[in-house]
Parts: C-alpha cells; sequence; structure tokens
C-alpha cells in the first residue's frame, strides 16, 4: 500500500465544519472536483496548490485537511537508521517537511551492525508478524525499482541447514509450515547446494538444506544514505551528530517543539521516534513507558581478497553473508550469549572467526577488520510498536527488532498514517497503546 496522501473526498460541495485548535491556521475541505482540477495541473499539482495555499502565512504552522484529517506540516525523525531513513523518505516524497535528527550519522548505528537479513521464514510465531515481514520483502523489490539498487540490494536468496538430526527436523518442519502459507522453500542435499550455489562450502553432501529464493539482504548504511540522500534532494532537512533532549508540547498535550543538545529548539507539528536502542529514553521526553528488552549481540567484519560467498547463511553455530567486494559479515546467538559474561569482544570475533572456518575454509586466509557489540532495538514483547500514541497528538513510533527486513513497509505505512491519520490494520497488532502506562513500572531497558 503506498504511502500517498489520499486524494478521495467528499463528491458533494458541502463542506462539514472542521474541528480545529484556535491558535491553528483555520482550513476548508477540498471537494473532489476541486482536487481533480489540481492535480490535472501536474502531477504534484494537488500538493503545490496546497503549499501555495498555506504559503500566505508562514509564520503560523499549518495542517493540510482531506475529510476531516490535519496533516502535519513539519515532522521531526529522530534516529536515521533503516526505520527513520524510511520514513523521512515517504515523508517527504510526498511533500511533508522533514528533519531528520541523529546524535551520530545515517545508518552508522545499529543498522551498520545488523546481519541485514531480508526474511520472513524466521518470523513464523505470530502470522500477523510473517504477514508484514512479507509485505516488506515485497515493498523492497518496489523499492529497488524506485531508487534503483545500487550497492544496496542484494536478493540471492538464503540457506539454511542444521548440525544434528533434532534441529534437522524442526527445520524441516518449519519448512512445510511456510510452503502451507505459500512461502517458497526448495530442498537440496549439501552436495546439490556445492554444485549449484556455493562451492566454497563444506556442508555435509546428503543434509538437507533449505533455500528460500525470494530472501535476500541488504548493506543498510549504503541504503540509509540513499533514502537520506533522495529526502534531502526534496527538501529535508538533516541535523547530525545532535541529539534530542527535550520534546515541548503545547496546552492541548500535542508536539510542539523539539530541543536538541546543541541549544536549538525547531517548531514542528509531529515527531517520529524512530531513535532505535535509545528510543526509550525518547519516548521518556514525553513522559511515556516504552519497555524495552535488553538483547546485546556481537558483529564481526571479515576482509578478504576475495568474498567466498554469495548469498547469507545459517550454518550450524555460525551466520555468515557477504558484505560487499571485500568482506563477510558474521554472527552467532551462541556467541551473543557470552556478551555479559564479560568477554573481550576481540576474542568474541576469534571464536566467531573460528566457527565460519569450519564452515567456509577460505575464510581462513582472511582477518578480522571490525567489531561491534550493538545493543537491538526490541520492545518488551518482542513484536513492533509502529504508530501514533493517541495521548500525545503529534507523536509516533518506529521501533522494532528485525528494522532492515521491516524497513520499507514501516515507512510506507507510517508515512500514510502520518499524512492521512488512517491507521492501516496490517499493523493492529503492533500499535504502541498496547503498552500499559503506570508510573509504578520499572524500565526494561536502561
Amino acid at each position: 500500500m503506498s504511502a500517498t496522501v489520499p486524494s478521495r473526498a467528499r463528491t458533494d460541495s458541502a463542506v462539514r465544519p472542521l474541528q480545529l485548535e484556535p491558535d491553528r491556521l483555520r482550513l476548508r475541505l477540498w471537494t473532489q472536483p476541486e482536487i481533480d482540477a489540481h492535480r490535472a495541473l501536474s502531477p504534484n499539482g494537488l500538493m503545490a496548490c496546497w503549499q501555495r495555499e498555506f504559503a500566505r502565512d508562514p509564520g503560523r504552522r499549518a495542517f493540510v485537511s482531506v475529510g476531516c484529517v490535519q496533516r502535519p506540516e513539519r515532522v521531526a525523525v529522530i534516529g536515521v537508521g533503516i526505520l527513520g531513513a524510511s520514513v523521512g523518505w515517504n515523508l517527504s516524497r510526498h511533500g511533508a517537511a522533514v528533519v531528520f535528527i541523529d546524535a551520530g550519522q545515517p545508518g552508522e548505528g545499529v543498522t551498520n551492525w545488523s546481519f541485514s537479513w531480508v526474511n520472513a521464514s524466521n518470523k513464523t510465531e505470530r502470522r500477523s508478524y510473517f504477514d508484514l515481514n512479507v509485505a516488506s520483502m515485497a515493498a523492497y523489490r518496489e523499492l529497488a525499482g524506485t531508487i534503483g539498487p545500487g550497492s544496496w540490494w542484494h536478493p540471492s536468496g538464503h540457506l539454511r541447514w542444521a548440525g544434528d538430526s533434532a534441529a534437522e527436523a524442526k527445520l524441516l518442519e518449519t519448512a512445510e509450515l511456510l510452503a502451507g502459507w505459500d512461502y517458497r522453500v526448495e530442498v537440496y542435499t549439501g552436495a546439490e547446494v556445492r554444485r549449484r550455489l556455493e562451492p566454497a562450502l563444506t556442508v555435509p553432501g546428503r543434509t538437507p538444506v533449505l533455500f528460500y529464493p525470494d530472501e535476500a539482504w541488504v548493506h543498510g548504511r549504503h541504503l540509509v544514505g540513499r533514502l537520506v540522500g533522495r529526502a534531502v534532494e526534496s527538501g529535508a532537512e538533516h541535523r547530525s551528530g545532535t541529539a534530542v533532549c527535550d520534546i515541548g508540547t503545547g496546552a492541548d498535550g500535542s508536539i510542539r517543539t523539539v530541543t536538541l543538545s546543541d541549544g536549538s529548539r525547531l517548531d514542528v507539528d509531529a515527531v517520529v521516534n524512530a531513535a532505535g536502542p535509545s528510543a526509550s529514553q525518547v519516548a521518556g521526553l514525553i513522559t511515556r513507558h516504552l519497555p524495552m528488552c535488553r538483547e546485546p549481540g556481537v558483529v564481526t567484519r571479515i576482509g578478504c581478497a576475495q568474498v567466498p560467498v554469495h548469498r547469507a547463511m545459517h550454518a550450524p553455530h555460525i551466520e555468515i553473508r557477504p558484505d560487499g567486494d571485500a568482506s563477510v559479515v558474521l554472527h552467532s546467538r551462541e556467541v551473543d550469549a557470552l556478551i555479559d559474561t564479560g568477554e573481550d569482544p576481540a576474542e568474541l570475533a576469534r571464536l566467531l572467526h573460528e566457527s565460519a572456518k569450519h564452515v567456509v575454509p577460505e575464510l581462513g586466509n582472511s582477518r578480522i577488520a571490525q567489531t561491534r557489540v550493538a545493543h537491538r532495538p526490541i520492545p518488551a514483547d518482542g513484536f513492533p510498536s509502529v504508530g501514533a500514541v493517541p495521548s500525545v497528538p503529534g507523536y509516533y513510533e518506529a521501533v522494532s527488532h528485525s528494522g532492515i527486513t521491516l524497513g520499507p513497509v514501516i515507512g510506507r505505512l507510517l508515512a500514510s498514517e502520518i499524512l492521512s491519520g488512517k491507521r492501516d490494520k496490517m499493523l493492529a497488532d503492533f500499535r504502541p497503546e498496547r503498552f500499559p502506562q503506570s508510573e509504578n513500572l520499572p524500565h526494561i531497558h536502561d
């Protein structure tokens, strides 16, 4: 579903009264004949006409209204990882004034230290969550067609196999479930995989290997850079190297300002909390409790003269994927479990490298280039928190694990909600208001 500004209004010429706050600019309702006439001017004729309509009074905050929905003119996107970049780009390309705000640089945080695997095969715990991920996989293909694939998009599929019979039976059971949900999965032997797909692997010849042809991996930092660049071309602002230290609200409780750590204060109509691991702190600025899990993960990049693998894969004890022309990314849940034991990150990287060499012997000649322990942005129940918080008009959340997979669909659906006020049913199970609010609730995330 495209995050477009709604063009449908009442087909008659009657205009219902709008319930607007007295300090905001008075708006009128556009009728369908007017919308059709202005749209005929150019593909962006309607938006240009709206902008001219409200540019007459630049000193006051303006909202465009279609039906009885208020449309924010200036939106602050806090956090410029994959989710923030996706929401901001979708808003900007549909005419909203966007301000990207990040304490670091675009895509350099947890987005850059993710396994970056685009999939739904690992999302079967809830059907609505699986469907959301499938929708985002489709949105990725559309996104590649819109902005060009470049160096960020790698739709090469995904391999998975197990190291013992119990784990193997579980993988095959999941594959059967997914096939029943019309999700494409193919089963090969290890010998067939070595012959047809990945000759550098040591997977045993008779081992069943699942191949998910519609899955992909993404270079997150490159994608974020592309989206932010396109948004800036459309007029978005970008404030990097500065954090949000306060969010101001009006007498009615709605969003009015954001104050930055450099001392500046911005007048805004809406805020998108896409701050990743810092999302609970940002939520706290409006006295909202957003409970988060603490789940650190370690990722290592291995420098290679020639990358010996062609796609993302889950082998026993290790996850491996290419990372461009000269490096490979390694991750393991088993190694993640050692983080809280106080193990040195360099030792964690060595363990990852050792495991990878058992699967891809050619990696024995590679070197450890970079290692980072990152904190994954996971709401307390493990599912995304996306959408408006009704108690604070103008405040929205875009907080999720699997942000790489979900970036395009969350960006599209949340931008549409911000622009139109309409809540998409696909996000029904992932609304922020499912978390109870109480001063006595402990903060899970520190």
